[in-house]
């Protein structure tokens, strides 16, 4: 099955030609396609250079859009029976493709999340960050009968035909509780497996905020009763 490794940009000029080398060199991508969302800092200058080397494929959004609508975008693009969701800040390793692909490859499962807390290597930081995710995933279980370790996780893979006729409508980092509730509503079989992670802190731009989470409540609970 080819694999297709969506990778949403903004701003991350000092960390986009290594993530792509790792990418790359796991050797298992059919196509990496990467979404710049209207970056500021010279990451779009780097992706034109490399843009159609190593099986990149660039998109650029005029403006900034968020992180949802450059997913959404990638998704739309990718020709893979596999999709893969990629940040481009280092804090996850590709080397972890085989393992998150494993499920799928062996017929188990339709999506696979990569746990943060289910006892792989990480770097020590951010306890109150950690506190919201667990808080979410909690969320996530009441609201879905279902034993989720970690719903904000940034590797979600999945095959093609899970959103086959899903409308996702997220802009931001909303689309992580959206796509999650979308797909336990459709009862796909879902697997998680451990992953290493290496967290970036505010002062190294890390993105992600206290409203988002509020965001991310209000989505869990909307998608719930509404599709």
């Amino acid at each position: 099955m080819k694999l297709s490794v969506i990778i949403p940009v903004y701003n991350e000029v000092e960390s986009i030609e290594t993530i792509l080398r790792r990418v790359y060199d796991t050797k298992l991508t059919h196509e990496i396609i990467v979404v710049d969302d209207g970056s500021k800092d010279g990451t779009r200058d780097l992706l034109k250079e490399i843009n159609g080397k190593m099986g990149i494929r660039v998109i650029l959004h005029e403006k900034n859009q968020g992180k949802g609508a450059a997913v959404r975008t990638g998704m739309s693009a990718a020709k893979g029976d596999i999709l893969l969701i990629q940040d481009a800040d280092l804090e996850y390793d590709p080397r972890d493709y085989p393992e998150l692909l494993k499920p799928i490859h062996e017929g188990l499962a339709d999506v696979v999340y990569g746990s943060r807390f289910l006892g792989r290597a990480h770097r020590v930081t951010m306890f109150w960050h950690m506190v919201a995710n667990k808080s979410l995933t909690l969320m996530t279980n009441i609201l879905y009968d279902t034993i989720l370790t970690d719903m904000e996780t940034g590797y979600k893979v999945f095959r093609r035909e899970v959103i086959e006729g899903m409308v996702i409508r997220a802009n931001s980092f909303n689309f992580e509780p959206e796509f999650t509730a979308k797909i336990l509503k459709r009862r796909y079989r879902i697997f998680e497996v451990p992953i290493t992670f290496n967290p970036r802190d505010y002062t190294q731009g890390k993105k992600i905020k206290l409203h988002d989470a509020f965001e991310a409540i209000w989505a869990l609970i909307k998608y719930r009763f509404v599709e």
